[in-house]
């Protein structure tokens, strides 16, 4: 059967939440700069938006945070026992896979996505990953899901997203699709 409607899906926060991975994460990896991250810091300032902006707010160098994020990317992994997987979402995703073509679009590295999908052995549902490397312009801009949209060739009124964080949110509002808010799982 032939699709013809598509479910575009952000990562941190609206399939898992990854808080504590990220935090763990981040924390581990400013360490090595001689830097001590707060969990509320991160909490508030940091956690859903992409990492040259938070980052960048710690008074580094562009080259500081490159080295940062590529640790942060090379020990994710160590902290995925920390993710909580929104088995709801998983499992409406599973019932209308028939129906719906299904894509991640993340500010997230390819790397740590492939990583925590396959963690949970989630990769399989997905027929498309747009990750940060993907795109020249981050969430708040659409770009990513309209690439995704095009990719598949789905009109925005066909295209259902669900989204966490203020910034996926507008970037979704800006797309024309439908957008579903993950408020709590």
């Amino acid at each position: 059967m032939k699709k013809n409607k598509l479910i575009l899906c952000d990562l941190d926060g609206t399939l898992f939440d990854t808080l504590k991975v990220n935090y763990y994460s981040y924390k581990e990896a400013l360490s090595v700069f001689n830097y001590d991250i707060k969990y509320n810091f991160f909490l508030e300032k940091c956690y859903g938006k992409y990492y040259k902006d938070f980052l960048s707010k710690l008074n580094l160098n562009n080259e500081d945070i490159e080295n940062i994020h590529k640790i942060k990317r090379n020990i994710y992994n160590k902290y995925l026992k920390y993710a909580k997987v929104n088995e709801h979402l998983f499992n409406m995703l599973e019932a209308m896979k028939k129906f719906y073509y299904i894509a991640l679009v993340t500010t997230a590295s390819k790397k740590n996505s492939e990583d925590i999908l396959k963690f949970f052995d989630k990769r399989d549902l997905f027929e498309l990953i747009i990750s940060a490397e993907d795109v020249k312009n981050k969430k708040p801009n659409p770009e990513g899901f309209i690439k995704a949209m095009n990719y598949f060739g789905i009109n925005p009124e066909n295209t259902i997203i669900f989204e966490d964080s203020n910034v996926g949110i507008e970037a979704a509002i800006k797309s024309g699709a439908n957008v579903l808010k993950i408020e709590k799982f």
